[in-house]
């Protein structure tokens, strides 16, 4: 049931390995010290109340506490989202009913898949197309839908483009999905790369959290490169979260010290999100800069964003990212997101990493 991860498995320990990390999306100037107190909060002050994580959530998200689960990462809320939906499927009776539908969108984010196969969901795939600037259609989404559908699955921004729906366009995904029977789940770890915040909730960002019928996943491993913590959450109906914190008794808890410190961090959101919005303006920037700059490069670089799905004009995805491994350069080939003639760049490191490693994968691209 549980078969590998492939992109898991092929990013294990490259991060660490490469010279010049290209291919990590998580926004973090330094390389992450064995301290159990990440250096980001290190010489920050903790809550002095008795505020819970769950209460600290919420107020970001400006929804009820009992709309929230505090969870192990955004995989673990993502997993808990599909063992829930898939559970909501049994009868009175427990008997379970026909196989169940979780719709995904396509290109995507590889475990997106998986993990909902692995819980014993029928996935299938709708298309967000190029030419239409992978927007979100929910015309796709109905004629993808089955009689049993149960969810629909989509990221925001998009995983690999760095394409942002806005929430009006989200709640008519929404709406798709509730005519056709199921919920909609939007993984919105990269929801908060904004330039600039656009709302005093969700970090700034665009965010679905509070749309009807919609399950709404976060971390705080992206935007504020505190992965060590594997803090997340998941936010939904009352009804639903209840139903995913019961499913939680089947899985390991949240450590007790990283509830701690995520609530140092989120106590400490003003600075933080300062500090990852400038360091995601400066790799944007980059970004933008060497894709424009280079005419053997095609593909989208959306504003405010520090990763995009890039395709070279003679090699393929594979390709490109074995000569920039030669070389010390990790970017990631495109497979792993149903793209195989391309790859995808992400700028999270210090600008000065980032210029030395744009520097070694211009002299590859130009050596194809």
């Amino acid at each position: 049931m549980f078969s590998p991860m492939p992109y898991l498995e092929w990013i294990e320990g490259r991060p660490e390995e490469a010279n010049y990390d290209l291919g990590s999306s998580d926004l973090r100037r330094k390389t992450p010290t064995a301290d159990v107190v990440p250096e980001q909060l290190v010489d920050l002050p903790s809550p002095t109340d008795e505020t819970t994580l769950r209460a600290q959530i919420a107020a970001t998200y400006d929804v009820e506490e009992a709309e929230v689960l505090v969870t192990a990462g955004a995989t673990h809320a993502n997993f808990l989202t599909a063992a829930t939906v898939l559970g909501l499927g049994e009868t009175d009776e427990g008997e379970e009913q026909p196989e169940q539908q979780i719709l995904v969108e396509k290109p995507g984010y590889q475990p997106l898949v998986a993990t909902p196969e692995a819980v014993g969901a029928r996935v299938d795939r709708f298309l967000r197309l190029a030419e239409d600037d992978y927007a979100l259609d929910p015309s796709r989404v109905a004629n993808a839908a089955s009689d049993n559908l149960s969810l629909v699955t989509v990221t925001n921004r998009h995983n690999p483009t760095g394409r942002l729906i806005d929430r009006k366009s989200l709640a008519a995904v929404a709406r798709a999905a509730a005519d056709a029977g199921g919920y909609l789940l939007v993984d919105e770890v990269y929801a908060p790369y904004v330039e600039t915040a656009t709302n005093g909730q969700a970090f700034g960002g665009v965010t679905a959290a509070g749309l009807p019928n919609t399950i709404v996943t976060g971390s705080l491993t992206k935007f504020h490169g505190l992965g060590g913590l594997r803090i997340g959450w998941l936010i939904g109906p009352e009804s639903f979260v209840r139903r995913a914190k019961a499913t939680t008794m089947h899985v390991p808890a949240v450590a007790q010290p990283s509830r701690a410190l995520a609530r140092r961090a989120l106590h400490n959101d003003e600075t933080l999100v300062a500090d990852s919005r400038s360091l995601l303006r400066e790799n944007h920037e980059r970004l933008a800069t060497f894709v424009e700059d280079r005419t053997d490069l095609s593909g989208a670089v959306y504003e405010g964003s520090s990763f995009a799905l890039l395709s070279h004009d003679t090699a393929d995805g594979d390709t490109v990212a074995e000569r920039a491994w030669e070389e010390g350069v990790l970017v990631v080939p495109g497979r792993f997101f149903d793209q195989g003639e391309s790859f995808r760049l992400s700028l999270g490191r210090s600008p000065e990493e980032i210029d030395e490693g744009l520097s070694v994968l211009g002299d590859v691209l130009a050596s194809l």
